[in-house]
């Protein structure tokens, strides 16, 4: 019998059999997903949809909290995006987004200094730190715009409780418990890493009050709320968290926000300057404990370079400083090999200062262990970020400018991506910040010109 082009049948009769059986076996799987999705609720696409945004929100929120949490936050963060898909959009995302070469950079230099380089005891922990700082970068960027403001959401959300935990444990004393310890404690990098949160949460908020337009209904009490939140925050880095690295932080992303805006309005960029300068002068008059910790740090640099050896913060920076840049300098294009900072530094460190296994510097860091193609290769990761934010000249722009100017001042004085209390903390919420700005709506962009594209 002939039937259709290309369709060979020779019975009709079969014709209708084949037919009942393509009908019958569409509604068995239809039957079996309905069941899927009874038993397994989580697994529903909507569902696995909601679990991205909910694991990006809950990391954002534990960022303040010890690093096991944020660990888990990105397990359950990459768990989740694997699992609720779809994983062709997220790959499109980093395919084209102008941070996929510096990060690849990065991660293949790398790669090819650990399988040609040396091996010492400390390469596998090296190399995981690595593979960290990559995988942190490239999470948000795998993120959906909701997915994004979610995680940014959380971040909020963290810096409000913590916040809540520090004005209470002052007022009623809490337990010191390990959750919360490190913001009522001054202790560690992770302390470190909280006060440089709330300096980005501080610029922000500055950030965020100086692009507010003047025909805003009640402008002046938004701008009075958002000016007492930065003012808060250097009060935390300066009494509470005492952190110099976030006061300076703070001071040049804020700086940075006004020559972002009035980049073509010299007037207005030379008074905001000068009004920035003048209460950041204030701020420190009336903190004498700033002036000292600075004063301690001038001090403690003299007295290096006059030969002393304490474990002054200072006196470290200079001779890590000093001797990391010998091993570049000695071997410039492929560095020492992945693990090597430590026993190079054991091998010309002061014996008082030998315990430490990073030089608060992550450039160099990559520079003594890589070569100078790896330290050009994560300055290639922050000019890049930087330039996106600089292009885009709205604020979603502006935010990720000074997001990017606060992980540059940690990464320069602190290890802020190689130290996992800081790295799964402040790097993921300043890219989280970058996502924005790539791919950020016109409501977030706020005070758009007028023919900017939306980047998206």
């Amino acid at each position: 019998m002939t039937g259709v082009p290309g369709i060979h049948i020779h019975d009709p009769f079969t014709l209708i059999a084949k037919n009942r059986a393509t009908f019958f076996a569409r509604t068995h799987a239809r039957a079996r997903a309905d069941r899927r999705a009874a038993a397994f609720p989580f697994l529903h696409p909507m569902s696995r949809h909601t679990w991205v945004r909910t694991c990006a929100f809950l990391w954002g929120a534990v960022v303040f909290m010890p690093v096991g949490l944020n660990y888990a936050g990105a397990i359950f963060l990459i768990i989740a995006m694997l699992a609720g898909g779809p994983l062709p959009e997220r790959l499109d995302r980093l395919r084209t987004h102008p941070l996929r070469w510096p990060i690849a950079a990065f991660l293949l230099w790398t790669l090819a200094v650990l399988a040609f380089g040396p091996r010492y005891p400390g390469t596998p922990v090296e190399l995981g730190h690595g593979l960290r700082i990559a995988t942190t970068m490239v999470l948000p960027i795998l993120l959906s715009d909701e997915e994004a403001a979610w995680g940014l959401r959380g971040f909020f959300a963290g810096a409000l409780l913590a916040l809540t935990v520090m004005l209470l444990t002052c007022a009623f004393g809490l337990p010191d418990l390990p959750l919360w310890h490190n913001l009522t404690t001054m202790k560690g990098n992770k302390s470190i890493n909280d006060a440089l949160l709330f300096a980005l949460l501080g610029a922000s908020a500055a950030t965020w009050a100086l692009a507010l337009p003047r025909t805003t209904p009640k402008r002046l009490a938004w701008l009075a709320a958002a000016f007492a939140a930065t003012l808060g925050c250097a009060v935390i880095v300066t009494l509470a968290l005492p952190s110099r690295t976030s006061l300076i932080a703070l001071f040049v992303a804020v700086l940075g926000a006004c020559v972002h805006q009035w980049r073509l309005r010299l007037r207005a960029l030379a008074v905001s300057l000068c009004v920035v300068m003048i209460a950041a002068g204030g701020l420190i008059s009336q903190a004498p404990s700033a002036q000292e910790k600075f004063k301690l740090g001038v001090q403690e640099i003299e007295a290096a370079q006059a030969g002393a050896v304490s474990e002054g913060s200072w006196v470290v920076r200079f001779y890590m400083y000093r001797e990391t840049s010998r091993m570049m300098i000695e071997r410039p294009w492929a560095g020492w090999g992945v693990g090597s900072w430590t026993s190079e530094w054991h091998r010309r460190a002061p014996s008082l200062l030998h315990d430490y296994n990073m030089p608060h510097n992550d450039f160099l860091w990559m520079g003594s262990q890589t070569g100078v193609p790896g330290l050009l290769a994560l300055a290639l990761v922050f000019a890049t970020g930087l330039g996106m934010a600089w292009r885009r000249a709205d604020l979603a722009g502006r935010l990720a400018f000074v997001a990017m100017l606060v992980l540059l001042v940690a990464t320069s004085v602190n290890s802020a991506n190689r130290d996992a209390a800081i790295g799964l903390s402040l790097p993921w919420i300043v890219f989280l910040y970058l996502r924005r700005a790539h791919g950020a709506s016109p409501a977030l962009a706020g005070d758009r010109p007028a023919g900017d594209p939306v980047r998206r």
